[in-house]
Parts: C-alpha cells; structure tokens; sequence
C-alpha cells in the first residue's frame, strides 16, 4: 500500500511542476508577441506564425511531463 502511495504522490507532483514551467513559458511567450505587435502591427504577419511555433515547442515540455505521469501510474 505504501508503494501504491508513493505512486500517485510521484505522479502528482510530476504532472504539477512539469504543467508549471509550460504554463510559465507560454504565458512569456504570448505576452512579448502581443508586446511587438501593439509596437509595430506591420510585422504581425511574421511575429504570429513564430510565437504558434515557439509555443508548440514550450508545450512539448508539459507533454514530456504527461508521458512520465503515465509511465509512473500504469508501468
């Protein structure tokens, strides 16, 4: 039962800090994007594609952290 205990703690916390930094990240993202566009609109062509992209990879993180998650939980 300890062990079983020791599981789902483990699993928690990876899932919480590994959703923190992603979270974070894409929250800095988004802010910075929207910074340079209100500064120059012009360039919102070539800003938005690159913040979805830099986004996509910020996310990946929290994925990473979804898989170990799962791994602890069912392996």
């Amino acid at each position: 039962m300890d062990i079983e205990a020791a599981r789902y703690i483990g699993a928690g916390l990876a899932m919480g800090l590994g959703a923190i930094g992603p979270g974070i990240g894409e929250g800095i993202a988004a802010s910075k994007a929207l910074e340079a566009i209100g500064r120059n609109p012009e360039a919102s062509g070539k800003i938005t594609p690159l913040m979805f992209v830099s986004m996509a990879i910020t996310e990946s993180t929290g994925i990473y952290a979804l898989v170990v998650t799962m791994i602890i939980l069912f392996a």
